[in-house]
């Protein structure tokens, strides 16, 4: 028997829209990938805050070629990864694992397929200012001194 529920469709989609700004966020998984042209870092996120996200994930890239690095680095300061290792150029992905911060996201679509970028970064103690500093839907966003 078939039924028809006004809006499945339409709420299917929802869950499919990549998630898109400030967070408070604790690394689930991470996996190194090597790439010839572009080695990057594979991050799955479990969102901690805003409350009306909580338990939601996303994915993102970091890449690991020279230009990237930095980005890289910002991301392994700010969730709290360890100073040893970073000094010793390591990237260790159990260390990795229930590492927390703040994490900006957006999207871009190219070619109908939709990518999670990670915009900016900073350390969990960040949260509260930041999150009450966020600004509304609609209004446009000047970064602040941390890059958020």
């Amino acid at each position: 028997m078939k039924r028809h529920i006004p809006g499945l469709h339409a709420r299917q989609q929802d869950a499919e829209r990549p998630l898109e700004g400030l967070f408070l966020a604790r690394v689930e998984w991470a996996s190194y990938r090597w790439h010839p042209n572009r080695p990057f870092l594979a991050i799955r996120f479990i969102v901690l805050e805003p409350v009306s996200f909580e338990r939601q994930s996303f994915s993102g890239r970091l890449y690991s070629t020279e230009r990237a690095l930095w980005k890289l680095n910002w991301f392994l300061r700010d969730f709290g990864y360890d100073p040893e290792l970073l000094n010793q150029d390591q990237i260790d992905e159990k260390a990795l694992f229930n590492l927390r911060g703040v994490v900006r996201t957006s999207h871009v679509t190219l070619n109908g397929r939709t990518f999670q970028n990670l915009e900016a970064f900073a350390p969990a103690a960040d949260w509260e200012e930041l999150s009450c500093s966020e600004p509304s839907e609609g209004q446009q966003t000047q970064g602040n001194a941390s890059g958020l």
